[in-house]
């Protein structure tokens, strides 16, 4: 999806390499995605930065990874102009840097939606121990953590370029797609047990197990790509690999840049006090 060499000689190529001339198709879809999160990725996630900034009461103890995620996914959508002017026209090695910085950036940002995500865990599986961990300060030194490890990573890709830190990459996708998983079947599996035997479920349990499975499909679909295809790539030709499935895995990934704060602008309008990831509100709204 980068620039693999750091230098980009001679003629700028839409897609990429020279190979992919015959089969552009996927770079037509990655940049279909790119001039999407633009044009909605970018107010979505500055709304949703502004409705959490301007909140007076009712903070969501995940408000603060969102927040965060939403800073990462704005300046990724606002880099979408610079990415395509210089893929397309400049093909000046000095802006892939800029651009692979800003891609090792977006690689790392699941790690604020598996904060959101245990966030979560701990709301509705552990409620009791949740309670004495509410200090949001807690967050705020996660958050800084995370910060840290995400710029260590955008500058490492900036210099060492995409190859040198793709092993790293894989693994921090692996680890939270495992994770996110994890977590959001343990909540489903929580809410339905305990439902068994009534006939009605709670309307805030009924609404937070509704958003639980949207987050889960979203999950499922943007990570899943990438993840499903890492272990096969030496099973593919280079064509196929780098001009097709590449191309079109981590198009679905960057698509969370638009689905992600939708998803929170449209809990915020029909749910209003609950969180965009449900559950992980109140202590009060997520017993069981």
């Amino acid at each position: 999806m980068n620039c693999t060499t750091g230098d980009h000689c001679g003629p700028p190529i839409w897609y990429q390499f020279p190979e992919c001339a015959l089969v552009p198709y996927g770079f037509v879809f990655y940049f279909g995605v790119k001039v999407l999160n633009l044009a909605v990725g970018t107010p979505c996630n500055v709304l949703v930065m502004w409705k959490i900034a301007t909140k007076k009461s009712d903070a969501s103890t995940c408000d603060i990874f969102i927040f965060n995620l939403a800073i990462l996914d704005a300046y990724f959508c606002l880099m979408t102009p610079v990415d395509m002017v210089n893929r397309m026209l400049l093909g000046d090695s000095g802006i892939w840097y800029f651009q692979r910085f800003a891609y090792g950036l977006k690689d790392l940002a699941p790690l604020f939606l598996v904060c959101i995500c245990l966030d979560r865990y701990m709301a509705v599986v552990h409620p009791v121990l949740f309670t004495t961990i509410r200090d949001n300060m807690i967050r705020i030194g996660i958050s800084i953590v995370v910060w840290g490890l995400i710029l260590a990573y955008g500058f490492a890709m900036c210099i060492l370029g995409v190859m040198k830190v793709n092993d790293i990459f894989s693994g921090v996708i692996l680890f939270a797609f495992a994770v996110m998983v994890f977590c959001n079947i343990s909540i489903i599996w929580v809410l339905s047990r305990s439902v068994m035997g009534k006939e009605e479920m709670h309307p805030v349990k009924k609404r937070a197990l509704k958003m639980v499975l949207i987050i889960l499909a979203i999950i499922v679909t943007n990570y899943l790509p990438p993840v499903a295809l890492m272990p096969f790539a030496s099973h593919y030709s280079f064509v196929t690999f780098n001009c097709e499935i590449t191309i079109s895995a981590y198009s679905f990934m960057d698509l969370s840049c638009s689905i992600e704060p939708l998803v929170y602008i449209t809990k915020m309008e029909f749910a209003g006090r609950c969180c965009m990831w449900s559950l992980c509100n109140k202590s009060h709204d997520v017993q069981v």
